[in-house]
């Protein structure tokens, strides 16, 4: 197995796309290339039609997934919103391989058996592949799409995003030989090959677990038998005063996993927004359902705290070298968060040292949580290649 990356700043499409086909060529020398990874600058949205047919006529590749992005990841460089190209190409001997595009009519309901799921990618009867997806926000529901693949392959690894830049019906979706403007790309491996996630959602908690104690779908009514909104005030009373301004802008829940685990640390919630408080009731709402006897946790973001936690997520990842990676990130990351260029990046190679990764900024990130994947925000999802 080799991953190559190729990565291009030319404001000139062709000369863009000839810059990372040399760059790819030169890497893998005389492999031959099985599948492929393109990302695409939303500064080159007028020319996103020509961008396939230059590419597979200067360098064919079999099997090719792709979107557009705000800003575009590749060669140890985080290019926000300029023109850029990232290619990824990989020789995957003993690996097999099936691409698919999606429109949201095609979705099974969410009664219907696994083999509906597995006959909607075209893979049904296989035995723990990988999943790299790409979607359009705007046209694909994909919550109930990774509620149905996790059904379907529970075992799997699912890593993607959503494809950034554009407003609805001007995202860019790449599958071989075809554009899209709608529905989500994706691409199924399996065989000599493996796919391990790294989530890192750049939060710290703060105050006490608290348990769920009544809620009706993602509006939380009591929490230890009290007004949540009385237990979110008394938990931001009790901070320092640079917590205390920080949560009036960055304040989140996170909410356990694993309902029976005793020792958590940061890895081990879901984090999701708080979009709205009743001050009446004292109810809060939050950005996902959530269940009576489920546990939750106050979280804040900052800067430091999302390096820091990228850091732990990074070291907690114990497997072989990687071989490759992509990387997903949000577009409330970047330059804009850590106010210097390439932070995420900087610290993957810190850790892993120059692995060939690809990847964009998104609209929304796909990773696992417990076992289970989500649709995260602020969020730096990493899918690592390794050999079995």
């Amino acid at each position: 197995m080799k991953w190559v990356n190729g990565i291009s700043r030319k404001v000139s499409l062709e000369a863009s796309i000839a810059e990372v086909v040399e760059q790819v060529r030169q890497s893998l020398g005389n492999l031959r290339p099985h599948l492929g990874f393109l990302f695409v600058s939303h500064a080159f949205a007028s020319e996103f039609p020509r961008v396939l047919p230059l590419l597979q006529e200067k360098f064919p590749i079999p099997y090719l997934i792709g979107c557009g992005g705000s800003g575009i990841i590749g060669g140890g460089l985080e290019l926000e919103m300029e023109p850029a190209i990232s290619l990824q190409v990989g020789h995957l001997p003993g690996v097999y391989i099936r691409t698919f595009h999606l429109n949201p009519d095609r979705l099974p309901d969410l009664d219907s058996p696994p083999q509906a799921w597995q006959e909607l990618v075209g893979i049904g009867g296989i035995d723990q592949p990988s999943f790299v997806l790409l979607v359009d926000g705007f046209s694909f529901p994909i919550t109930d799409f990774l509620q149905g693949l996790d059904f379907a392959f529970p075992q799997s690894v699912k890593v993607g995003g959503l494809a950034s830049g554009g407003g609805q019906g001007s995202n860019a979706l790449f599958c071989d030989h075809y554009l899209y403007n709608r529905g989500m790309v994706g691409v199924a491996f399996w065989g000599n090959i493996k796919l391990d996630a790294i989530v890192a959602q750049g939060c710290r908690p703060i105050g006490d677990i608290l348990q769920v104690t009544a809620c009706e779908r993602n509006i939380i009514t009591a929490l230890n038998d009290r007004p949540p909104l009385q237990e979110l005030q008394e938990i931001v009373n009790n901070l320092g005063e640079r917590d205390r301004k920080l949560a009036q802008r960055s304040l989140f829940v996170g909410i356990v996993m694993n309902e029976f685990q005793t020792e958590l640390s940061q890895g081990d919630f879901l984090i999701r927004n708080i979009i709205g408080v009743d001050p009446n009731s004292g109810a809060i709402a939050i950005g996902d359902r959530i269940r009576p006897g489920q546990r939750i946790q106050l979280h804040l973001r900052d800067a430091d705290t999302s390096a820091e936690d990228l850091r732990n997520a990074l070291n907690r990842y114990a497997a072989s070298k990687p071989r490759g990676a992509l990387m997903f990130a949000c577009t409330g990351r970047g330059e804009g968060l850590y106010q210097q260029p390439n932070f995420d990046s900087s610290l993957f190679q810190q850790r892993f040292g120059a692995i060939d990764m690809s990847g964009f900024f998104c609209g929304g990130e796909i990773g696992p949580v417990g076992g289970t994947t989500f649709l995260h925000g602020y969020t730096s999802v990493f899918g690592i290649f390794r050999e079995p």
